[in-house]
Formats: C-alpha cells, sequence, structure tokens
C-alpha cells in the first residue's frame, strides 16, 4: 500500500490545508489543527478574514485563493508543500448557499454554488492528491446533516452537499488501496455567518433559528469549535481505520 502508516505520523510534522477558512467552522478548524502541532494553510477569498484568523496562532498561514478560479488547486497544493514540505489533511470546508424555489433559480444562483461546493473539491482533491497519498493522508468534507432530508427553497446548496457525501464514499473506496482515507462531517445548526453570506435579514435569520432549534433534538445552536472537534479527530493518526464516514454533528437534528 503505498504512502506511510497515517496512524504512526506524528502529530506535530503534519501539514494541513483548510478551505474557507476565514470565518466559522474553517476558522475553528484551522485553530484547532495548529493546536494540536500541525502548520495550517488557511485558505479564503478575502484577505482580512483570513490575516484574523490567523492572528495570534504562528502555525497558521493565510491563502487568499478562489477555489473556483483556473489553477488555483494547483496554487494551492504547492503553497502547502512550501509550507512544510508535505500535505497530511485537505479539509474541504468552503461552500455558499443561495437559497430560491424551483422557478425562481437562474444560472447565477444555479451555478456559484455547485462551481464552489461541488467542482472545486473535486479538483483541489485531484490536485492535492499525490501528496496525500505520499504521507499517508486525510480528506475531510464538510456536508450538511439537513442534507439527508428534503430541503426546500435550498435544494441546490443541499444537492451539492448530498453529492460530497457520495463523493466521500466513493473516494474512500478508490483512494483505500493507495493508503488515503476519505471521510466527512455534516453540521447541522451552527453558529456561524452563512446567514449573513447569504443575504439574509435579522428577522429571515430569526426565523430559520427557531425552525433548527425546534428540529434540533439538544435544542442549542451548536458552535463551530464543535464541529472542529470532529473534523480533528476524524483526521487524526488514531482514526486510522476510519475512512468512508459521514459523521452527523447536528444535535441530533438528523434522526429527530
Amino acid at each position: 500500500m503505498a504512502g506511510m502508516d497515517s496512524s504512526t505520523a506524528p502529530q506535530t510534522s503534519r501539514t494541513v490545508t483548510v478551505t474557507g477558512a476565514g470565518t466559522g467552522i474553517g476558522r475553528a478548524t484551522a485553530r484547532a489543527f495548529a493546536a494540536e502541532g500541525a502548520q495550517v494553510l488557511a485558505v479564503g477569498r478575502r484577505a482580512e478574514p483570513l490575516h484574523e484568523t490567523a492572528a495570534g496562532h504562528d502555525r497558521i498561514t493565510p491563502l487568499t485563493a478562489d477555489i473556483t478560479a483556473e489553477g488555483q488547486p494547483e496554487r494551492i497544493v504547492q503553497a502547502a508543500l512550501e509550507l512544510h514540505g508535505r500535505l497530511d489533511v485537505l479539509v474541504n470546508n468552503a461552500g455558499i448557499v443561495h437559497s430560491g424555489a424551483l422557478g425562481t433559480l437562474g444560472p447565477e444562483m444555479i451555478a456559484p454554488q455547485i462551481a464552489t461546493n461541488l467542482i472545486a473539491p473535486i479538483l483541489l482533491t485531484q490536485a492535492a492528491l499525490p501528496s496525500l497519498e505520499a504521507s499517508g493522508g486525510v480528506i475531510v468534507n464538510v456536508s450538511t446533516s439537513v442534507g439527508q432530508r428534503a430541503w426546500p427553497g435550498s435544494s441546490v446548496y443541499a444537492a451539492t452537499k448530498t453529492a460530497l457525501e457520495l463523493l466521500t464514499r466513493s473516494w474512500a473506496v478508490e483512494l483505500a488501496p493507495r493508503g488515503v482515507r476519505v471521510v466527512a462531517v455534516a453540521p447541522g445548526a451552527i453558529d456561524t455567518p452563512i446567514g449573513e453570506h447569504q443575504g439574509l435579514t435579522p428577522e429571515r435569520m430569526a426565523a430559520v433559528r427557531e425552525w433548527q432549534l425546534a428540529h434540533t433534538p439538544l435544542g442549542r445552536i451548536g458552535r463551530p469549535e464543535e464541529v472542529a472537534w470532529a473534523i480533528t479527530q476524524l483526521a487524526a493518526p488514531a482514526a486510522s481505520f476510519v475512512t468512508g464516514v459521514v459523521l452527523p454533528v447536528d444535535g441530533g437534528a438528523v434522526v429527530a
């Protein structure tokens, strides 16, 4: 089997790339890996939030990049290799939401979601694969637990995330002989700025939160750090026999 045994890879030597690292789950994940001793490449479209992510964390290196742009997957991988000479973990976290009911969806709403949430992770993973195979690395995809159920009004977003889960299972089988593990987390209602990024009004966001709370058995909104914990645990060397799983981090929403 190609690559080194990830269960014996020292945690402090690892290099991790996290997309969508400027806010929310991506920021928490970058900081969680850095706290464990990893060198982290924090990737995002906007420089200012990335520098906020890295502030006070000398193991985090920000990289401003649009993961949907031509040539950027290769540039991101090269930057990770320049950090520490290797790439051990790729976290495909970046995602965007444009809500709209069927009949109102124009190409300007559909195409960016597919490009960011689905095509970009495929191309970035493909660019990173030789390095991940060399290190016996891990791919972590960030999906959404609600995507396993009907999601009227956000069907395109849910569809891209559901597709990412199928890619997780398919890649896990495909890449196992090459020594690469593939896992995913499926967050539920998490306290992130995604609603603001969608352009939701405070009133609309309050309504969304009310619905989320009503459908979350634990009765609260999750924290980005709770998702980051799950990501770091699934990517840890001690999880070396875990692959192909999609772990809900949703307060029980998916089973309610």
